[in-house]
């Protein structure tokens, strides 16, 4: 009889098992097709808010923001500081506190109305403008809806949390068609951990947000670069550069820290962001690669074809229009900057070793210098290079001075953190 009992019991815990399984699958699928859907949404209003803002239908964000008047450049970005001032200072007055996605994977639910009106105001100002990344969004959605979805189908608190990261790798995945990066970004920077109950649904996810959100989402890398190739010069740069690159991406980093530590509070944002925003437009009047998410300045470095007088004086400029963003208190992400001031970085960097031994594709210095600074700021080596690399659709050989840069950028950065933690130690 005991026998009988335990085989009734082992075939229940199969089948339960088995619907488990099943109901797992079906919200992996579910965040999936749901993050491409949003990577679509937040792509269309993106395009359609910049050809309204800078007024031109066809060709890149740069293309219209050079075609625009400069009073356009700056009437976009006044509004767009008046609009996030006012709905900034309404949510974070009375509506719910925002969860961050990193806060979600450990297990605190996100608010619906709270995480979509946060979401919607960062693409409204991205789309006029704003100088911050537009990919935090789409991870924020991504995110919420993992949350919403694996709690509604019972699952445990672990898959939840892995599902509310691979939601937000997803939405990452989908706006910028990386699925690779963005598996890895949930795998590596929101959950550092590598094992199968992971890796599964992170890949799932974000092939199959890639794979829908391709029906509008263009599919061509999102930088042009000219040909490019692997130079004995490149890899002994890349090996000399890293640790200056290192020093600059940790400059920036700390400057976003106390940048964001700074922001206003209160009603003084009704006011901060106005002014602050019409300096950036001020700026954007007479170069208006500074506009937007980091994507034309970015590619104005990866064309090679700017003066190098221009990318340093835009290397400078797009650091402190994004910082000045950030401190006005907008909400938004570093990502598609730091690819932009990485990318110039390595230009100006990358001059040295060309006024001496000429022959080095300035692309190849800007595409080392981009996957190093990005790969240094989000203190992850593999996101870093593999979404630099979708990003330009570089060949794999390029990753060896990029991997070579990425190692000596981190182990400076590395360095001066626990230098600082020592100290306050």
């Amino acid at each position: 009889m005991a026998v009988v009992d335990g085989a009734a019991m082992s075939v229940d815990g199969v089948r339960q098992e088995g619907r488990r399984l099943l109901r797992l699958a079906a919200v992996i699928v579910a965040v999936g097709l749901g993050a491409g859907l949003i990577g679509i949404a937040v792509d269309v209003a993106l395009q359609g808010l910049e050809h309204l803002a800078f007024g031109y239908s066809h060709g890149t964000l740069l293309d219209g923001a050079t075609q625009a008047p400069p009073w356009r450049r700056l009437a976009a970005l006044v509004v767009a500081g008046a609009i996030g001032a006012l709905g900034w200072w309404a949510l974070r007055t009375w509506a719910k506190r925002v969860v961050a996605v990193e806060d979600a994977t450990k297990g605190t639910s996100m608010p619906w109305f709270t995480t979509v009106a946060n979401a919607a105001l960062q693409v409204v100002i991205v789309g006029l403008g704003a100088s911050i990344g537009r990919e935090a969004a789409p991870r924020e959605l991504g995110a919420l809806l993992a949350d919403k979805v694996s709690r509604g189908a019972g699952l445990s608190p672990r898959e939840v949390r892995i599902l509310v990261a691979c939601g937000a790798g997803a939405g990452l995945a989908a706006v910028y068609n990386v699925p690779f990066g963005g598996a890895l970004f949930a795998v590596e920077v929101l959950l550092a951990e590598v094992s199968f109950a992971v890796l599964l649904p992170a890949f799932a996810t974000s092939a199959i947000a890639a794979t829908v959100a391709r029906l509008v989402v263009p599919t061509d890398p999102m930088y042009a670069l000219p040909p490019v190739e692997l130079t004995p010069a490149l890899v002994g740069w890349s090996f000399a550069a890293g640790p200056l690159i290192g020093l600059g991406a940790a400059g920036f980093t700390w400057l976003t820290r106390y940048s964001s530590g700074t922001r206003p509070r209160g009603r003084s944002i009704l006011w901060t962001m106005p002014l602050l925003f019409a300096a950036v437009g001020a700026v954007a009047m007479v170069l208006p690669e500074v506009v937007g998410n980091g994507k034309a300045a970015a590619q104005t470095a990866f064309s090679a074809a700017a003066p190098l007088a221009l990318v340093g004086i835009l290397l400078v400029a797009k650091t402190a229009t994004t910082l000045a963003t950030i401190r006005a208190g907008a909400a938004g992400g570093t990502l598609t900057p730091s690819v932009a001031v990485g990318a110039m970085l390595g230009i100006v960097l990358g001059s040295i070793v060309n006024a001496f031994a000429p022959g080095t594709s300035v692309a190849a210095f800007a595409f080392v210098g981009a996957a190093a600074f990005l790969a240094s700021t989000m203190k992850a080596p593999m996101t870093g290079l593999i979404l630099a690399s979708e990003f330009t659709g570089m060949s794999p050989e390029m990753l060896v001075p990029a991997m070579l840069a990425t190692a000596g950028a981190l182990a400076v950065v590395y360095f001066l953190e626990r230098t600082r933690l020592s100290d306050i130690a």
